[in-house]
Formats: C-alpha cells, sequence, structure tokens
C-alpha cells in the first residue's frame, strides 16, 4: 500500500469511527461472510428444490432467511461489477477492469474505510491488470483467479483452442503466480477455501471485525470434480432433464417456493428433449450432470469446513453469512457437444448443456445471459443469528447492488461522496440497504430494476414485468405476481404499459451507456444444438 493510500484511508476510517453509534448501545458491527458460486440454478440446491446434497447450504435456509425474488445481472463480470460497488454495470456492462472505476467505491474499499479487515478467496473477473486487481482495490488479502474461468486442477493450464488457448490469471495479492507446477490434490474449491479459513482466523484473531468474499468459480465449465464426489451421483440422472425438472418442480411446490397455479413449461426451447439428446451418448449425457452435481457437493463440504472454523472461533451468532449465485444455469457449449470430452479428469474440458441447465433453472425460462427470470433469478440465503429469524422466508424483492449500502448500513459508515483514495467524485449507489429485510421488516419498495446483456434486456416495476429476448426481438409482458414464470405475454393486451415501461429501460441504458448491437456477439451464444429457440 502506497504512503498516499496509507495517509487517505488512515483520515477516513478516523472520521467513520468518530461518527459511529453502534447498531445498539452494546452489539458490535457483525463480521461479513460473501459466498457466491458461479452458473449454478435456482433450483440446484436442496433448499430451493434440488437433489444434490447440500446440507450445509441448507442450514443457511434453516437457520437463516430465504430469499424468493432476489436478482443478479445474468452474467459474470455485471453480476460482479454490482455486487462489489452497489451500482449498476456502467459502460453498457462492457469490458472487465472498465466495469470498476475510480469514481466507485469497492465492497473492500468500503469496509476497509470502516474499519473492516477485508478478504478474498477466489474469483474476481473485474481486471487482472495492475491497479485493477483486489488487492488494488480495497483487499487486504487476496488470493484466485482474476480471470473468468480455469482448470480446476491447475489453474495455470492452457484453454483448449475453442477458447483460445490462453493461459488464465492467478494471483495472489500484488503477485501474479506464473508457476506451472500444482500439488497433485490441488483443486480450486479447496484451495480458495484454505485461503478463506487461513484469512478469516488472521483477521478474528486480531480483533478487527472482518468482510470476506468468498466467490467460487465451481460449478462453471470445464466439468471437474474429484473421483469420490463423483462417485456418489452414479446412476442419478439416468431418467434425463425433463424427469428431472419436474421432480423439481413437484420439491418447489411442496416448499412453498412457488404457486401451484403457475403455469411452467417442459423445457426451455433451446433444449432438445431427453429420449432424443440421449441418442448422441447416453452415458455421457448421464456424466455431465454428475459432475456438475459433484462440483455443487464439493462446494456445501467445503462450506461446512468454514462454518466449522466460525464456531472454532466463537463468532458464528455475530457473522452475516450470504449464499448466492452469478447468474442462472450456463446453457454455453465452448467447443460443441462432443462425446470426446469427457466430465470430470483435468485432460477435458466439458459443460452442462441447454438441457441440463434447463433442470438447474427449474421453474423458470432461459439461462445465464438472458433477463427472464432463468437467467436473473438467483437463490439468497442470509444467517445472521443474533438479528435474524431462523427459517425465515421473505418475498421482497433484493438485487445483488443492495449489499454494499448494506454493509456500510451494518457498520455505520457512510458512502462518501468522494472517492477517499482517488479523490474522485462518487457514483450515488443505485442499491438500498436490506437491514429492514433482516429485522423482519417491509422495506420500502424500489421504483423498478433494470437489466441488460447482449441485447436481452428487462424492467421489472412492482408486479409488472416487460423483457425482451434477443431471438425473438419484441418486447413481452409479464405479470409477476400470478406469472412469474413468464408463460403469458400481455404485451399486446396492455401496449400502453408496454411503451411506458420500454421508455423507462431506455432512460436506464442511456444513464448507464447500453449500446444495443445490430449482429449478435461471437462470445455470447448460449448453444450449439440443433434446437431453435421458442
Amino acid at each position: 500500500m502506497n504512503a498516499t493510500y496509507s495517509l487517505r484511508l488512515c483520515c477516513f476510517v478516523l472520521m467513520v469511527v468518530a461518527g459511529q453509534t453502534g447498531l445498539s448501545n452494546t452489539q458490535p458491527p457483525p463480521n461479513i461472510l460473501l459466498i457466491m458460486v458461479d452458473d449454478m440454478g435456482w433450483s440446484d440446491v436442496g433448499c430451493y428444490g434440488g437433489e444434490i446434497e447440500t446440507p450445509n447450504i441448507d442450514r443457511l435456509a434453516s437457520e437463516g432467511m430465504l430469499f424468493t425474488q432476489f436478482y443478479n445481472n445474468a452474467k459474470c463480470t455485471t453480476t460482479r461489477a454490482s455486487l462489489l460497488t452497489g451500482l449498476y454495470p456502467r459502460n453498457g456492462g462492457r469490458g472487465t477492469k472498465e466495469l470498476i472505476t475510480k469514481n466507485m467505491l469497492t465492497l473492500g474499499e468500503a469496509m476497509r474505510f470502516a474499519g473492516y479487515a477485508t478478504g478474498l478467496s477466489g474469483k474476481w473477473h473485474n481486471g487482472a491488470e495492475v491497479g485493477s486487481r483486489p488487492f488494488d482495490r480495497g483487499f487486504d488479502e487476496a488470493y484466485g483467479l482474476w480471470d473468468g474461468c480455469c482448470n480446476f486442477f491447475n489453474p495455470k493450464t492452457r484453454d483448449p483452442e475453442f477458447k483460445g488457448g490462453r493461459v488464465r490469471t492467478f494471483g495472489h495479492n500484488d503477485k501474479f503466480l506464473e508457476f506451472e507446477g500444482f500439488p497433485a490434490d490441488y483443486y480450486t474449491t479447496d484451495a480458495f477455501t484454505d485461503h478463506a479459513i487461513e484469512t478469516i482466523k488472521r483477521h478474528a484473531s486480531a480483533g478487527e471485525p472482518f468482510f470476506h468474499y468468498l466467490p467460487y468459480t465451481a460449478p462453471h465449465y470445464p466439468l471437474h470434480a474429484k473421483p469420490a464426489d463423483i462417485a456418489k451421483y452414479k446412476g442419478k440422472y439416468s431418467e434425463g432433464w425433463d424427469v428431472l425438472r419436474q421432480r423439481r418442480l413437484a420439491k418447489q411446490k411442496e416448499l412453498g417456493l412457488i404457486s401451484g397455479e403457475w403455469t411452467v413449461i417442459e423445457r426451455d426451447g433451446l433444449a432438445k428433449a431427453w429420449d432424443e439428446a440421449k441418442s448422441i451418448d447416453e452415458n455421457w449425457q448421464q456424466l455431465r450432470m454428475e459432475v456438475y452435481a459433484a462440483m455443487i457437493d464439493s462446494i456445501d463440504q467445503n462450506i461446512g469446513r468454514v462454518f466449522d472454523t466460525l464456531d472454532e472461533l466463537g463468532v458464528t451468532d455475530n457473522t452475516l453469512v450470504l449464499f448466492l449465485a452469478d447468474n442462472g444455469g450456463c446453457a454455453e457449449t465452448p467447443g460443441g457437444t462432443d462425446p470426446n470430452q469427457i466430465p470430470g479428469p483435468r485432460d477435458f474440458y466439458a459443460h452442462v448443456g441447454p438441457g441440463w441447465a434447463t433442470a438447474s433453472n427449474t421453474p423458470w425460462r432461459r439461462y445465464k445471459q438472458y433477463c427472464h427470470e432463468g437467467g436473473i433469478a438467483t437463490p439468497l440465503l442470509a444467517r445472521w443469528p443474533n438479528v435474524i429469524k431462523p427459517g425465515s422466508r421473505t418475498d421482497q424483492v433484493g438485487h445483488i447492488i443492495d449489499f454494499l449500502p448494506t454493509f456500510l448500513e451494518l457498520a455505520n459508515s457512510e458512502y462518501p461522496t468522494t472517492h477517499p483514495v482517488f479523490a474522485e467524485p462518487t457514483i450515488p449507489l443505485d442499491g438500498k440497504s436490506l437491514l429492514p429485510v433482516f429485522n423482519g421488516d417491509q422495506r420500502a419498495p424500489r421504483r423498478n430494476l433494470c437489466w441488460h446483456w447482449a441485447n436481452n434486456r428487462a424492467i421489472r416495476e412492482g408486479d409488472w414485468k416487460l423483457v425482451w429476448d434477443r431471438h425473438e426481438k419484441n418486447w413481452e409482458l409479464y405479470n409477476v405476481a400470478v406469472d412469474r414464470t413468464e408463460a403469458h405475454d400481455l404485451a399486446a393486451e396492455r401496449p400502453e404499459l408496454v411503451a411506458a415501461l420500454a421508455a423507462k429501460w431506455q432512460a436506464w441504458a442511456d444513464m448507464t451507456d447500453v449500446r444495443l448491437q445490430k449482429k449478435k456477439p461471437k462470445d455470447t451464444k448460449p448453444d450449439d444444438t440443433d434446437s431453435k429457440p421458442s
């Protein structure tokens, strides 16, 4: 940390501490652990209807709060930028390091300035160059992948040619890790957890409140998992994705997560029927989902290790733990649908494809990249034993832009009008605090929420949602109070409402510099099946 940065930081911390009044007369600010997984669908964990073994994640629901209407930005980079800054993506969502600029505070900076020790373990994906890495933007201790995806067993393995053949950027604090040899038993999910546990122990022992961001790369492709974890799911997906989607749907209705009156499509139109798709190679098709499930199982095991650490340190009761996904299940198929790419081992680069992604996103339509619910709806679980009522559930609408203002309120800190390090006027926050929701109160509703990625776009205002699918190329209108599965398009019946919401979306797009593209970008192709979207 340079001298100017240190001086400004110290001055800012003194101002914050001087202004603190505390959450109560006796309760110190909570520790915060923010866990995010990559490319996981809404129904992939048990408490949201899944069959994958996720007892530790499910504990967050039984010991805390489950959100049914929480949103991300449908894509890795834009979600991470919004989560870190409390802002909608600027620059129209384009670029990586361009999404977090010097007129924005990151969560690392905001919490550091509020007197927290800050750490990151995992995937950054908002800039890999000097000046834009997590260590440069407020994280005292940072280890992981500065890019978007990598080999799970050896992150420095070169990508296959169909992914550009590049070597991914891995780092620790201000150092780039260039070494080729990783231990024989290395696995990124385990390694990120090891670093998180080590950092949390060190920060907790110093007597400071800590903020730790733990963004796993799993279950993003390539499909890599340990043999013992894969073996647990052998044969469990032999009936295919169509049956799996119906089973998860039935469980979601039983859990009261969705209304039994909603119409739910059998599968998304970008996916083939299982009976047709299995003719390619039935065992390989099953193995794709077995490995994907094993990757989520491994995440859950590692989250259990972190929970044990919090218990050992005696900080569980005053630690807010949040769990979510960065976008919906992923239908992308880099390299094509190729049974020669074997899911599981480090030597191959496989993916789940649109069929299994349809099941992952039960009961929603579409996937990652899209602004239908399958792309933007995320599980969110929150546990804070000192505050949140165990086993509670909320249908209040929230968004990842709400995290930074929430954490600032928990830390009794305010968002500055000028960045305390870069001296740039800051962009006013778009998010609003979730603390009333955690307290069991109703939060004042926001005016609307907006989304865009690769010409897909949407706006939600109250119970109305207007959405544009780049394949269909027209606005669709849904009343999500009675049709959140987006089965009944009301656009033809309510043209005035369509026009009004479209104008509001355009005003937002102008504010955030969205530039609609005339051609579909090559790097956003969702799949290469023979199916056409419906």
